[in-house]
């Protein structure tokens, strides 16, 4: 499970200022990025699936992403669905704090949450591309009965693990439809938006932990 967050985190790495892109897949992701931004928060439902032949692993996964990015917070969470959609882990920042939480180990980990150029934030995911990429349209492609426009996506960093994304965007909607990460191992993470509410309202404690409504649960302050 850790692996899979850590590869799923991977989306919203930030790293240097990007290299030549290519003008249409520009046009393309500047419209993306223009919506997203124009939303206070955006709540989405996911299907991420694993396929590694090197560790013989191909399964799918539901999770809920609620970020507000402009105030860099998120609440990330994944759910087991071998235990009928029960939570497997969740990650929630207020833009300061970080907390980890792991249901079935009972602990929920602290941090401070980093603000160094390679901070990885869930907050950005929808805007992945516009640092340290990249990217070129490579035409429209059809899945599931619809038809999107494909961008892929180079890291600037040639010693990330993640080597390659592809981007399915919805043209019409202007919305990242899936993300799919290539790594060195031959690991391919695909993350699949299933739906998308913009503005969605967010209570006061929506991006911190409530240590009180989870009895029983250590704290480990690594800060």
């Amino acid at each position: 499970m850790k692996k899979l967050f850590a590869y799923i985190l991977l989306l919203a790495a930030s790293t240097p200022a990007f290299a030549q892109k290519d003008a249409d897949a520009k046009a393309i992701l500047s419209q993306v990025g223009q919506k997203y931004r124009s939303y206070n928060t955006v709540k989405s439902d996911f299907t991420i699936n694993i396929q590694s032949a090197q560790e013989g692993v191909n399964q799918t996964q539901n999770g809920t992403l609620f970020t507000q990015a402009k105030a860099n917070k998120y609440k990330f969470s994944i759910y087991n669905s071998a235990a009928k959609n029960a939570l497997a882990q969740e990650i929630t920042s207020d833009g300061k704090t970080q907390w980890t939480y792991m249901p079935q180990q009972k602990e929920v980990q602290v941090n401070h949450v980093s603000n160094s150029a390679e901070a990885l934030n869930p907050a950005q995911i929808f805007t992945l591309y516009e640092k340290g990429y990249k990217y070129i349209y490579t035409g429209l492609q059809k899945q599931g009965g619809k038809t999107y426009q494909a961008i892929e996506l180079t890291p600037t960093d040639a010693k990330q693990s993640i080597f390659k994304i592809k981007l399915l965007i919805d043209k019409v909607k202007k919305q990242i439809y899936s993300a799919q990460l290539f790594d060195k191992n031959g690991g391919r993470y695909t993350y699949t938006i299933k739906s998308l509410v913009p503005n969605a309202p967010a209570a006061a404690d929506a991006f911190t932990f409530n240590t009180k409504a989870h009895p029983g649960v250590e704290v480990v302050d690594l800060r």
